[in-house]
């Protein structure tokens, strides 16, 4: 019994310590804030020697400042680190910073300085549970309670020289770029107030990156050395970094923030951008049309300005008059997976002649680029039902739920569809892999079924992640 309870607590408290992950927050997709953040990304990575289509980039839709690696080569930012920054080589900074993390293998040192980390955990942990058995209850909870923060200073010993490490690779990337470094130096210089903060108030990026004055110190002599420290941003950059940030308060931020942050008399696109936004997301219809057509008569060439009066007018019940921007949003950005699937989207409610053919052609097309966005399959199910072809359907469907984690529904689903697909069929195999990955008499699944049955809730990061920024009337039926 004591043994089994040592390996709980101490599974919490390494929890504690290490995760950094956003089980609690929604991964979101949206092709603009992607289409900047890869362009500033991939260039840092191929100077680390990475290869840029093998590391992934998550944004995490959550306001506290954070940013980290997990799981291999992946990259997660934080919507509130991009918004709390306030220059495009800030947030190039922090990328930086990451990439070493990968580039220089600290992933799986850290795993091993965990496991090391732990080692004094356990045994607080151990002597709390003998001075509860010997009837000093108070002395063995502060023991056991006080095990997570002998971890989490073992842990930073191990870490501190893997951070100050990737400071100066972050440094020496952006240098070989010939941009400046003075982001990473900002970054930290503005939030160096955050040390005095108790773990409980400090932002979740400061808890993994401590800022001891002698890294920032560190950190400032070695961007200052590549004399690059004044060398501005490019106006290209600066209004990619504008607009992002305006797109996401106007998204995730209330209309008395939007208002403060873009008042009435800031002229400029970003700021109107932001206002569009807000007007939609509060129902103001009218508004919202009237912003987003001031900024596509100023720069008709922006495909995102297209497709956000498109995803306007569907969201607002005008589905129709939705298909014309969303084509627009094409021609001006060929290809872009999830400027084919709002377009198809449109095409599925409006219903016309031709449109489940043009949908059902623009979705595959998607599914070309991303063949894991549950979202895109989920519609590509509509366009076949619309079709009358119930049993490619009920295959779509199954995909959909495969590739946000839903074995049961899969399951059921390529049952379905394979009792009246043609047997020698492509799509018969595919439902029948299904039907195989997703049995329920396979071990690995039978833990699934029996906490989870139908509909389980633990696959809705990977549902945000496929379904388009924005479209939170979705979000919310669930």
């Amino acid at each position: 019994m004591a043994a089994k309870l040592i390996r709980a607590v101490a599974a919490v408290a390494a929890s504690a310590v290490l995760a950094l992950g956003a089980s609690a927050q929604g991964l979101i997709r949206d092709a603009e804030i992607e289409e900047t953040l890869r362009e500033w990304t991939d260039p840092i990575l191929e100077v680390a020697g990475l290869v840029p289509n093998d590391v992934q980039l998550f944004i995490i839709n959550d306001p506290s400042l954070n940013a980290f690696v997990a799981n291999g080569q992946r990259i997660h930012l934080h919507t509130g680190l991009i918004i709390e920054a306030e220059t495009p080589g800030q947030i190039k900074g922090v990328i930086g910073h990451e990439t070493c993390h990968i580039a220089c293998g600290h992933t799986v040192a850290r795993l091993r300085a965990g496991e090391v980390a732990m080692r004094p955990a356990l045994v607080s942990i151990g002597l709390g549970i003998l001075a509860i058995a010997a009837g000093e209850a108070g002395a063995g909870a502060a023991l056991i309670g006080s095990s997570g923060q002998f971890a989490a200073l073992n842990f930073y010993v191990h870490t501190r020289a893997e951070e100050s490490a990737a400071d100066a690779a972050a440094v020496k990337y952006l240098a070989a770029l010939g941009q400046s470094p003075a982001g990473i130096v900002e970054f930290f210089e503005n939030f160096r107030y955050q040390e005095v903060l108790s773990d409980a108030k400090r932002y979740p990026y400061f808890r993994s990156h401590p800022l001891a004055s002698d890294r920032i110190r560190t950190a400032r002599t070695l961007a200052v050395a590549t004399g690059l420290m004044d060398v501005p941003p490019t106006e290209r950059e600066q209004k990619q970094y504008e607009m992002m940030r305006a797109k996401l308060v106007g998204f995730l931020d209330s209309p008395l923030k939007v208002r403060r942050d873009y008042p009435a008399s800031d002229k400029t696109a970003a700021a109107r951008y932001a206002r569009a936004i807000s007007a939609y997301r509060a129902s103001d219809i009218q508004t919202a049309l009237g912003d987003i057509e001031t900024l596509i008569a100023e720069d008709p060439e922006n495909p995102y300005f297209w497709e956000l009066k498109g995803q306007i007018l569907f969201e607002s019940g005008r589905a129709a008059e939705s298909v014309e921007p969303h084509a627009r949003s094409l021609e001006l950005k060929p290809g872009q997976p999830l400027l084919l699937i709002n377009y198809a989207r449109s095409l599925n409610a409006r219903k016309g002649e031709g449109d489940s053919a043009t949908a059902e052609a623009a979705l595959r097309d998607a599914l070309i680029a991303e063949p894991d966005n549950a979202f895109a399959w989920a519609q590509l199910a509509i366009t076949y039902e619309n079709q009358d072809r119930r049993a490619e359907a009920q295959l779509a469907t199954a995909e959909s739920a495969y590739w946000v984690g839903d074995i049961v529904r899969a399951n059921a689903f390529a049952r379905r569809a394979s009792q009246t697909l043609d047997k020698g069929s492509t799509n018969f195999r595919r439902a029948d892999d299904i039907v195989l990955i997703t049995d329920p008499s396979n071990p690995d699944n039978r833990v699934f079924y029996e906490r989870y049955g139908r509909g389980s809730r633990l696959s809705l990061e990977t549902a945000d992640r496929a379904m388009p920024f924005g479209d939170f009337s979705a979000r919310d039926r669930r």
